[in-house]
């Protein structure tokens, strides 16, 4: 069962040439975006080391990830790692995380579901293992409410996404085909342009004019909001009982089969984040800001930060059924064949944390390991 809902979270140029760079990303693998941030955060002085002297964590910028922006922040995961040490990188979309983990840079990474399920894919159930939840929601369709009053107002119109293949990306050219519109998915070109657009230039290229709407995750979409932007969809709208994966956690298998219990260390420091998110909204939402603002050099605004957090509910459940679903998008786009995922999960360390807490087990909507 998934936590409590929580009351969580330059121009022309750079933005014409991404497609072609998203492009060509994903027909060499997936195109690293890396950026270390240089933190090695809050380690346990003196603490006993695990099996593993350091792990590197992979997760972005975005209220959607606020797991690790609090866990790392506060030092809830170091707490549970003791002497092992947390290096931490962020991505600013899934597919450039996953070459990450693929080249053994990261170890560990919270991202969203299809990146994950393209991993898993083409390593052919070799490469990751999902091993927990993190977040649900917090991603809106925003537009420039002069130029777009409908949902059949968007067609001809430029509409961002993160990352060619990234989780909104596939959710919006599923949007799309839905309504009966073609779009060429590679490039995004059809009925609607779509832009795939790092989430750093999507406002400045919004209040330039050059975009007229963006399909993004929290806090991209309220910052849109504050430039002027109207919300037209709310994501969670869309799905049974308004919950889908937003955000899990992977690891790399190579990792989790010879660092076990530094992989549990981190779920526990996961679950741990977790419960204090749910349990302390307020003091969290400061805390998530406080991260955001060292991996930026600036803090969110209470008119972005404060309607963000509210849209997101961070959970353990990985909501697997969803996670099924989104990889009918992929394939439906054309953007993945079907894929084979039995065996993308493996959440019994996830369930022994749980079990041991007296809190019920989590489903793998029977894609676990044998």
């Amino acid at each position: 069962m998934p936590a409590p809902r929580s009351t969580v979270r330059r121009g022309l140029a750079a933005v014409a040439a991404l497609p072609l760079l998203a492009v060509a990303a994903t027909a060499c693998g997936y195109g690293s975006e890396a950026k270390d941030d240089d933190a090695k955060a809050n380690v346990s002085a003196g603490g006993k080391k695990l099996s593993s002297d350091t792990v590197k964590i992979g997760y972005f910028p975005n209220l959607t990830h606020a797991t690790a922006l609090v866990g790392i922040q506060e030092g809830t995961i170091q707490k549970e790692l003791g002497g092992t040490e947390v290096e931490s990188t962020t991505f600013n979309a899934g597919p450039s995380e996953i070459e990450a983990l693929n080249a053994g840079s990261i170890d560990i990474g919270f991202i969203g579901p299809s990146p994950s399920i393209n991993g898993y894919s083409k390593s052919q159930g070799k490469g990751l293992r999902i091993i927990s939840g993190s977040a649900s929601g917090g991603v809106k369709l925003v537009v420039n409410p002069k130029k777009i009053k409908t949902l059949d107002d968007l067609k001809g119109k430029k509409i961002a996404t993160p990352q060619l293949g990234n989780t909104q990306d596939v959710a919006f050219l599923n949007w799309i085909s839905e309504k009966g519109w073609k779009v060429d998915a590679q490039s995004g070109k059809g009925d609607v342009s779509v832009v795939r657009s790092d989430n750093k230039v999507t406002p400045d290229a919004y209040r330039s004019g050059d975009l007229d709407g963006a399909w993004v995750p929290e806090p991209t979409a309220s910052k849109l909001v504050s430039q002027g932007a109207k919300v037209l969809l709310n994501e969670t709208d869309l799905w049974p009982d308004k919950k889908f994966v937003i955000t899990n956690i992977i690891v790399s298998q190579k990792f989790l089969d010879e660092h076990p219990d530094v992989v549990e260390a981190v779920l526990k420091g996961s679950v741990a984040t977790n419960k204090w998110i749910n349990a302390n909204p307020d003091e969290a939402k400061a805390s998530a800001n406080k991260a955001l603002e060292k991996l930026s050099g600036k803090p969110l605004a209470p008119e972005i930060l404060d309607p963000a957090w509210e849209s997101i509910e961070i959970t353990d459940d990985p909501l697997a059924e969803t996670l099924k679903t989104q990889a009918g998008y992929s394939v439906k786009s054309g953007l993945l064949k079907e894929p084979d995922l039995q065996g993308i999960y493996d959440l019994a360390p996830l369930n022994k944390i749980l079990k041991a807490e007296g809190r019920p087990e989590v489903a793998d909507a029977g894609l676990g390991v044998k």
